[in-house]
């Protein structure tokens, strides 16, 4: 059986790259003042930013279902049997449903592993995916490593823009409003506990308490230095350095590695969020 790997660009890297390592990627939408782009493709990270600082209010969708058909046809014309799929989480997203119903149509057998998340740990999953099919493991087996890697995984963010939410209507007006006079950093997750959906863990009156309360999670959850670790930010590179380094002298062994947070999260949640997300390859 001959079997292409495809994932989205949920994972933050441009399709075109991703293809550069033998993988499908699909660009999800963003959508601002009425237009849709694809996302690396007819708009940029920078140009997410730029909209974010002009208050611009934006959304993000799946893929077009045309693009995903193509796609798949694609593959399928050059002589695939089946697609082994790890897209943004279905918690997040109906991407994961979209792929399984193209396979479906254009007769390709279909595998979907749930990261229950996004980014990092979504791009590992589908490259460690290929690199176990291409050593001879059998299908099952590295759906069943995959699943174990999801279930080590925490991804844990701190909002600093209230109000920006409550523009994507992901808080009341009231509760928006409260949050700002009182100064509450809403500490929210997700993982596989959550189905994939962000969910509220916490609430503190600072950003460095936010902190301190996540790293206290972390160990409490048994972290290490054999997990991997990633600090992501929306337009707050110093910050994310600090909380980075802060992490690393509280979790002994620990590197952790700074990046931009992705669109599909980083709109909803605006400027200045930090987010770290952690887990364990070697399951």
């Amino acid at each position: 059986m001959k079997v292409a790997f495809v994932t989205d660009s949920g994972t933050g890297i441009a399709p075109s790259k991703m293809m550069e390592k033998g993988i499908y990627s699909l660009p999800l939408q963003i959508e601002c003042e009425g237009v849709s782009y694809d996302e690396y493709e007819t708009i940029v990270y920078s140009t997410v930013i730029e909209n974010l600082h002009a208050q611009k209010l934006m959304k993000t969708s799946l893929p077009k279902l045309g693009k995903i058909q193509d796609m798949f046809e694609e593959i399928k014309n050059k002589g695939y049997d089946a697609v082994f799929c790890v897209p943004i989480c279905k918690g997040l997203s109906g991407t994961m449903d979209a792929m399984e119903m193209i396979a479906n149509q254009v007769g390709l057998k279909f595998y979907g592993v749930d990261c229950y998340v996004t980014a990092v740990l979504q791009e590992r999953m589908i490259e460690i995916a290929k690199e176990m099919y291409e050593a001879n493991v059998t299908v099952e087996k590295i759906m069943e490593r995959l699943e174990r890697m999801a279930e080590t995984c925490e991804t844990v963010l701190l909002c600093d823009d209230l109000q920006h939410m409550k523009r994507g209507g992901r808080l009341t007006p009231m509760a928006a409003t409260l949050g700002g006079l009182l100064k509450i950093k809403p500490v929210l997750h997700i993982n596989k506990d959550t189905a994939g959906k962000v969910d509220v863990m916490d609430k503190v009156r600072t950003m460095s308490k936010a902190q301190d309360k996540v790293i206290e999670h972390l160990r409490n959850i048994g972290v290490n230095k054999d997990y991997t670790m990633v600090v992501a930010h929306v337009d707050v590179a110093k910050a994310a350095k600090e909380y980075a380094a802060k992490i690393e002298s509280r979790i002994e062994g620990s590197k952790v590695k700074i990046i931009d947070l992705v669109s599909a999260v980083g709109i909803h949640t605006g400027l200045g969020c930090l987010a770290v997300q952690v887990f364990n390859e070697n399951v």
